[in-house]
């Protein structure tokens, strides 16, 4: 009998991917969306503790009924009904049709008998009420569009045939892992019509389709969402800084920061397919006019974007000297070398660091008109509570120091000059430049990177049993060159990817399933209750 091994809301992302997948780009959709929650570094994972606020259902059902009107509208339906109704008022087959075309694609799956009974039942009563077929498509439209099926990623193992009383991740949970990672979006027909067959189930199937995934114009797409998710970049929604002391500070630079780390990181990772540790040293990027005024650079292109390689006088070495790092994490109108310290650990080397402790003076360090900030958390780190931690994070903040809290070159601070040395555990550097080299070298940086994306993938923090596989994946990432498209392939081609961990208490896999319904029938209506004590 098929049991549920995980929940997990789809991202902003995702909604808005699959919704254009689905129904075409012109579909417009403007709304807030519920806020997502930040676990173990990944948004992907706190998405797994989630669930919808009364408030949250209201704005998801705000947002499918604008997009049952567009793609429902006397411009749109010709395209998106696969079928003409034989009355203007009813046609069963025809709504049917609808309904199980668009089921299927929502859902991620086929829907239930009971499913399209409820749903065909919604379009009949629609219909008749208003005496306008599309009317009721819209009605069971905007049903499938705020149903937990599909703001939830429902995942589902079914017993494995090939191993007695063990289960394995159902065909349809398996092409929503796939796809989910690569393209950020649903399961488009062919990977739905390899879950249909079975053919994902197979080693030859699974390569086919994960070949046409990775070769795939949307490979692009899964990669953005991913360093979008692990550079912590939706920090920009609520970036603020204090337009007295960053008054080149705007709306266009905030977003054109977070725009040109990613187009950084698809350059290099997925057109140029170079190794990921070059993403520290590199001086190749792309700015546009916004950007050039805060990096004080020319800029003559008539374009939106130019591609930009800064000089080594720039002191410009990787994403980590991009607006988009020293910006986010700085203060509104101060640097902090704790902050950027603090996440480069988190973010790049996998390692959380303590929250300090309650009864601690920050007095000294927050006076940011008295000599430079390295002399002030120098003398904060007296304090044997914090230097322990400071030690740690410091260090790699203050090689950046070169740079202020927006990103700007500077070399002085309050008339002092800035010193960027650093010595990190016996490792000695030089400035962001010498940051990025030691980074670049650092082992832990490709193992982290390893964990985040089979933690992104899975939806889950790695546990003792990832231990090996991570370690061997890292293995492997080393021997391709460091290339991240072949590191998401050998992931997403391992069994260790679709794993199933059975929840304590849940019968053999070969046990009977009852006899009142389907198993397909029975684990959806059993996950369908339990989610749906979140809606209202």
């Amino acid at each position: 009998m098929p049991i549920k091994v995980a929940i997990r809301r789809i991202t902003e992302t995702q909604y808005r991917s699959t919704i254009a997948d689905v129904f075409g780009p012109e579909i417009k959709i403007k709304g807030r969306f519920e806020p997502e929650k930040r676990e173990e570094r990944l948004l992907a994972i706190g998405n797994a503790q989630l669930s919808l606020t009364s408030s949250g259902f209201e704005r998801y059902f705000a947002l499918a009924s604008s997009i049952a009107d567009q793609a429902l509208g006397e411009k749109q339906r010709a395209a998106s009904v696969p079928c003409r109704p034989s009355s203007p008022t009813r046609d069963d087959a025809c709504a049917r049709q609808f309904i199980e075309r668009y089921g299927e694609r929502l859902f991620r799956r086929p829907l239930t008998k009971s499913e399209t009974v409820s749903l065909l039942k919604a379009a009949s009563t629609g219909a008749t009420q208003s005496g306008d077929f599309y009317a009721g498509l819209k009605l069971a439209l905007t049903s499938l569009l705020v149903a937990p099926e599909f703001l939830f990623r429902m995942e589902m193992a079914e017993p494995d045939p090939a191993h007695r009383s063990q289960y394995r991740l159902d065909a349809y949970t398996k092409a929503a892992r796939l796809s989910f990672l690569l393209w950020d979006s649903a399961p488009d027909q062919e990977l739905l019509a390899a879950a249909r067959s079975g053919a994902i189930h197979t080693e030859a199937g699974l390569k086919r389709q994960l070949t046409r995934l990775t070769s795939s114009p949307r490979f692009e797409d899964g990669v953005r969402a991913f360093f979008a998710d692990m550079l912590q970049l939706d920090g920009f929604e609520n970036l603020v800084k204090d337009p007295a002391i960053y008054p080149k500070f705007n709306q266009a630079v905030s977003d054109s920061a977070r725009e040109q780390t990613l187009k950084t990181v698809i350059d290099l990772l997925v057109h140029k397919k170079d190794d990921y540790r070059d993403l520290f040293t590199s001086n190749e990027t792309f700015v546009n006019r916004p950007l050039a005024s805060v990096y004080r650079i020319p800029f003559a292109s008539s374009g939106d974007w130019a591609p930009y390689t800064f000089p080594l006088s720039s002191e410009r070495s990787g994403i980590l000297t991009q607006i988009s790092f020293l910006s986010l994490f700085a203060h509104p109108g101060s640097s902090s070398p704790t902050k950027r310290g603090i996440k480069l650990h988190e973010i790049f080397l996998c390692e959380a660091t303590p929250d300090p402790p309650a009864n601690v003076d920050f007095s000294r360090v927050q006076a940011t008109n008295q000599g430079t900030i390295r002399a002030r958390l120098l003398d904060h780190m007296n304090n044997p509570g914090c230097s322990g931690c400071h030690r740690r994070t410091d260090p790699p903040g203050l090689a950046l120091e070169h740079f202020d809290g927006l990103g700007e070159m500077r070399t002085m601070e309050n008339g002092a000059r800035i010193d960027v040395s650093a010595d990190l555990y016996g490792a000695k550097f030089e400035g962001a430049q010498g940051l990025g080299k030691f980074l670049h070298d650092d082992p832990r940086v490709p193992a982290c990177l390893v964990s985040n994306v089979y933690a992104y993938g899975v939806g889950r923090k790695p546990d003792y049993t990832d231990e090996d596989y991570l370690s061997g994946q890292t293995t492997a990432f080393a021997g391709n060159g460091y290339r991240l498209p072949d590191l998401m392939m050998q992931i997403a081609s391992s069994g260790q990817f679709f794993k199933v961990v059975a929840p304590s208490g849940v019968q053999r896999a070969n046990s009977k399933p009852s006899a009142t319904s389907s198993p397909n029938e029975a684990a959806s209506n059993g996950v369908h209750s339990e989610v749906r004590r979140s809606f209202p």
